[in-house]
C-alpha cells in the first residue's frame, strides 16, 4: 500500500465526520444513515491512519523468508572468517612454541610430550583401510494411510541412529573416524535437529557419511552385532531408509581443525 505526500486522506475524513455531526439547519431532516456514515468514515480513516504508521513505508505482508535465509548465509561466512582466524592463531602458536623449544628445555620436553600424543587425540590425519557407512533419509511420504502407514519419525535418520553406527565402528578398533569429513575427536558431540545433524558448529543435511579408519572384518563385525545399526536395517526393508556400507582400501580421515578446549568436564570415580 503506499500512501502519497500532501494532505493526509485521515484529515479529508475526519473533517467530512465532523461536517456530518454538525446540526443541520431548521427544517431539514436528519436521517439515520447521516449519523452513520460519518462514524464508519471516522473508523476508516482511523484504521488507515495506524496501518500507515505501523508500516512505515514498508508493506505489512511481506514474505521475510529471504532476509531470514541472507542473514544464515551472512553468518555462515562470519563463521567461517573467525574459524580461519582460529587457524591462523593455532598456526602462529604453535611456530612460537616450536621456536622457544629450541632454546628452552622445559618447553621443548612439553612439546615432545603434546605431539606424541597428537595422533591420538585426533589433530593429525589417518590414512588406511576401513569402513565408510552412509545414512540417508527415504524417499517415501506420509501418504499412506491404514495401521501400518509410515510416520514422519520413520522416514529419517535420528541421532540414535548416527550413533549407534559410531559407537559400533569404535567397538570394532576404528583408529579414526569423520563425519561428513569432519574428524570426531573424544569430545565431540553427535546432536539431530529434525533431519539435520549438528557437529562441531556444522550443520549437516542427509546423507550421513561416516568412515573410519581401521580393519574393516572386525568393524563389519561389530556393525552386524549392534543393535541399534540392526534396528536401523530393519526399518530400510520396511520404510526405504537408506544404507550402504563399503569397504576402503584408501581411506583418508583428515586432522581435527577447531578448538580444543574443554566446556566442562566431570571426574570420574
Amino acid at each position: 500500500m503506499e500512501y502519497t505526500t500532501g494532505t493526509p486522506s485521515w484529515r479529508l475524513v475526519m473533517r467530512r465526520a465532523i461536517r456530518g455531526l454538525r446540526p443541520r439547519r431548521r427544517g431539514q431532516r436528519q436521517r439515520g444513515w447521516g449519523m452513520v456514515v460519518p462514524l464508519i468514515a471516522l473508523a476508516a480513516g482511523l484504521l488507515f491512519t495506524t496501518s500507515a504508521t505501523t508500516a512505515d513505508g514498508t508493506a505489512l505482508r511481506d514474505d521475510r523468508r529471504p532476509q531470514l535465509a541472507q542473514l544464515i548465509t551472512d553468518k555462515r561466512e562470519r563463521l567461517d572468517e573467525r574459524d580461519a582466524e582460529a587457524t591462523a592463531l593455532r598456526a602462529k602458536v604453535d611456530d612460537e612454541s616450536r621456536r622457544f623449544a629450541e632454546v628452552d628445555e622445559p618447553v621443548n620436553e612439553a612439546r615432545k610430550r603434546a605431539d606424541a600424543l597428537r595422533e591420538q587425540a585426533g589433530f593429525t590425519a589417518l590414512h588406511g583401510e576401513g569402513v565408510t557407512v552412509v545414512l540417508n533419509d527415504s524417499s517415501r511420504r506420509p501418504t499412506d494411510t491404514g495401521a501400518d502407514a509410515p510416520q514422519n519419525d520413520d522416514l529419517v535418520v535420528h541421532q540414535g541412529d548416527v550413533q549407534a553406527v559410531v559407537n559400533a565402528l569404535w567397538a570394532g578398533g576404528a583408529e579414526a573416524m569423520s563425519i561428513m569429513d569432519v574428524r570426531v575427536i573424544s569430545t565431540s558431540a553427535v546432536r539431530c535437529v529434525g533431519n539435520t545433524l549438528l557437529l562441531h558448529g556444522q550443520v549437516f543435511s542427509p546423507p550421513f557419511k561416516i568412515t573410519a579408519v581401521g580393519n574393516p572384518a572386525a568393524m563389519h563385525r561389530t556393525l552386524d552385532s549392534s543393535e541399534g545399526v540392526q534396528q536401523f536395517r530393519d526399518a530400510v526393508a520396511d520404510f526405504g531408509l537408506g544404507y550402504t556400507e563399503t569397504v576402503e582400501r584408501n581411506a583418508t580421515v583428515r586432522a581435527y581443525g577447531g578448538s580444543s578446549d574443554l566446556r566442562s568436564a566431570e571426574v570420574t570415580k
